[in-house]
């Protein structure tokens, strides 16, 4: 009983690392690309009102607004894609990690920003998973 018991924890444990770890890191990359995506499709919509609100809402630090506005577009419209793609997504995450922090900090204070660098942070440490073109180009690198 106890071996039966042990066996099924352990082909449960190895199927859920198998296909339950890839499957969960897909949904996270596409889940913060959509977030991010749509915000930077609301700055370039009406570019007038995101530079008003950069220069008198947002109030970025350390950045003119401008830039500050240029840099998020960018970055919001760049990043989902490469998460999507799982390409470069380590790199994609860390403009998209800055831009949480200084949206928590500066800005709006929401649970919901904690969610975001928690989600962020897992790609960064775990990666895109098997399920994405850095691993790929990794497994194509490691045959030759």
């Amino acid at each position: 009983m106890k071996t039966t018991i042990t066996s099924i924890y352990i082909k449960t444990t190895q199927g859920l690392t198998h296909y339950g770890m890839p499957l969960l890191v897909l949904v996270i990359r596409l889940w913060m690309a959509r977030i991010f995506w749509y915000s930077g499709l609301t700055k370039i919509t009406d570019w007038q009102a995101t530079l008003y609100l950069f220069a008198n809402e947002y109030r970025v630090p350390f950045i003119p607004p401008e830039i500050a506005a240029y840099l998020a577009a960018t970055a919001e419209l760049t990043c989902p894609v490469l998460l999507v793609l799982g390409f470069a997504t380590r790199l994609a995450t860390l403009p998209l990690l800055l831009m949480t922090a200084v949206i928590q900090f500066t800005y709006l204070n929401f649970i919901d920003h904690f969610y975001w660098a928690l989600l962020l942070t897992t790609l960064l440490c775990y990666g895109p998973g098997p399920l994405s073109l850095d691993f790929l180009i990794k497994k194509k690198a490691n045959s030759n």
